[in-house]
């Protein structure tokens, strides 16, 4: 009897998990849980499998504080237009519409669509910047391809050559603590390269602004090279862009442009006359070369020679103080001795002096006039 309660109660435990499980389970879909779950694996593969497509135009903006990858909705569209193999990881959903899988992106939260937050034209502009630095949430998450944007969430997975760098930055960092002690060719190598790096960025940038310059006062035109040189938020692509954007602001009136070419004409002129001469010019150079060359004659040989001399010195003003003792009194007696003389050789000369004025004065009381 016992043992027939207990198979009673063992299905009836059964029977109710059972149940949960059939309640939880969705009524419209056959496949079991683990392939429903491998179907959200295939959009999590279609997703990354997307964005490290290059065919598909990007950009990096800032999302509440926080930096993002996305994309307009109609380079969405055509992407999926011209590259239909893109879908095949999709394998039964690959002939949805692509309004259907981005909404089914969004709602996985794989995409978050994304809206401008300057909203206004600024002065001089004729339309909204094509592609925004600044983002902030939609509030309908639903696909569309009328000027929308949609970011991605998830983390994009690192390649390999990223790894190795992270793993190189401290390394390159504890070379650059360590320059000090290089030799002397590598230290002359290092300084070089730096100038030389430093004065193609400057040369750069110098006739970057002189030809944006001479363009903006001749023909009105706003004509930037590699235009993306300074910029905060940039990819390594974008950053050495060379061609100039295209100018979609309002061209400038005469006045303004023969306006700054007087300043830019004063200014010059200021530079020149205030420009150092060929003395002080001399001083700087020297006053540079003495800092360079400290710098790169340290060694830590020397520091260490120099070091252990200051040692030896302070060893022998301590182990022989009586010497010292000696020599100064010696020095004090001497200097004493020689102070005495010259005290006595004056005053034997104020002696003589005296005598030598009494005799005249004798001298003139026996000749009456």
């Amino acid at each position: 009897m016992k043992k027939s309660g207990g198979a009673d109660k063992k299905r009836v435990r059964r029977s109710t998990g059972g149940a949960v499980q059939n309640a939880t389970r969705d009524p419209n879909s056959d496949t079991p849980p683990r392939k429903q779950s491998a179907k959200k694996d295939v959009f999590q593969l279609f997703a990354e499998k997307v964005r490290d497509n290059k065919n598909l135009v990007s950009r990096w903006a800032v999302l509440q504080e926080t930096r993002v990858e996305y994309f307009r909705g109609k380079d969405f569209v055509s992407f999926l237009k011209n590259h239909p193999e893109v879908k095949d990881i999709l394998e039964s959903n690959k002939n949805l519409e692509v309004e259907e899988i981005a909404n089914i992106l969004l709602r996985k939260n794989l995409l978050v669509r994304c809206d401008r937050v300057v909203k206004t034209l600024r002065p001089g502009k004729k339309k909204l910047s094509t592609w925004p630095a600044h983002l902030e949430i939609f509030p309908e998450q639903v696909f569309s391809d009328n000027d929308a944007f949609f970011a991605w969430t998830f983390v994009k997975r690192h390649p390999l050559w990223q790894t190795l760098l992270s793993f190189f930055w401290p390394v390159l960092t504890l070379a650059i603590c360590l320059f000090p002690v290089y030799p002397h060719w590598c230290k002359l190598m290092i300084l070089y390269s730096c100038a030389g790096i430093l004065l193609l960025i400057l040369s750069l940038l110098l006739l970057r602004a002189t030809v944006f310059g001479a363009l903006y006062v001749i023909i009105g035109k706003r004509v930037w090279f590699f235009p993306n040189i300074l910029a905060e938020e940039a990819t390594l692509r974008e950053l050495f862009r060379f061609w100039p954007k295209k100018d979609e602001e309002e061209r400038p009136t005469w006045t303004k442009r023969v306006f700054y070419a007087v300043v830019a004409l004063l200014v010059i002129l200021l530079l020149r006359h205030h420009a150092p001469d060929e003395a002080a010019r001399a001083r700087y150079q020297k006053r540079m070369y003495n800092i360079i060359d400290d710098v790169l004659e340290w060694s830590p040989s020397l520091a260490l020679s120099g070091m252990m001399e200051k040692q030896e010195t302070v060893v022998n003003a301590t182990t022989e103080p009586g010497n010292n003792f000696a020599d100064g009194s010696k020095t004090k007696s001497g200097k004493m001795s020689t102070a005495d003389s010259a005290a006595g050789e004056t005053i034997s000369e104020k002696d003589a002096n005296e005598d030598v004025g009494n005799i005249g004065d004798t001298d003139q009381q026996d000749d009456p006039i």
